[in-house]
């Protein structure tokens, strides 16, 4: 209600009483719904990021069927290199229906022991005795096609620097 002494003030730039109208109970109820389906309606939109548009999530599963051993991380660095199209990770997992955490699921089909059967060949285990036992931890990095060592370390204590 406005402070005593305004409606001379009101009346003076807008004739209120002529703004009156008389309207049934129902009419005032079917406008106090409309009214909460309409606060309603707001205060229920969705909250966050709005959805990837649709050609872009086809791409993301186009990309994970064509590429198998690719994971979300791999796709959205694919996508932003390539494409200039900037996607978290975690964008790519949900297009893609993972739902088990990060990262690439393996087939559970290849196990350690197949992939050492598979790569037998490629792996070579040296060993050379000596005086002192003592047990030395290696690290290498070996390109299997040309069988060349790009990176080596050897060390007693693998948490020291």
């Amino acid at each position: 209600m406005p402070p005593a002494g305004s409606w001379p003030v009101l009346s003076r730039w807008f004739d209120w009483q002529s703004a009156l109208v008389i309207v049934q109970p129902d009419t005032v109820i079917r406008w106090h719904r409309k009214g909460f389906r309409l606060f309603w309606r707001r205060k229920s939109r969705p909250v966050g990021r709005p959805p990837l548009p649709e050609d872009l999530g086809i791409l993301i599963r186009t990309m994970a069927q064509d590429s198998v051993t690719w994971g979300e991380e791999r796709i959205a660095n694919e996508l932003k290199l390539k494409l200039g199209i900037r996607v978290a990770p975690s964008t790519a997992r949900k297009y893609l229906g993972r739902r088990h955490g990060p990262g690439r699921h393996p087939d559970p089909t290849q196990r350690w022991l197949t992939f050492l059967s598979n790569y037998a060949h490629a792996i070579r285990l040296l060993h050379r005795g000596h005086g002192r036992v003592r047990i030395l931890y290696v690290f290498v990095v070996m390109e299997l096609n040309s069988r060349r060592i790009l990176h080596y370390g050897v060390t007693e204590h693998p948490t020291a620097e």
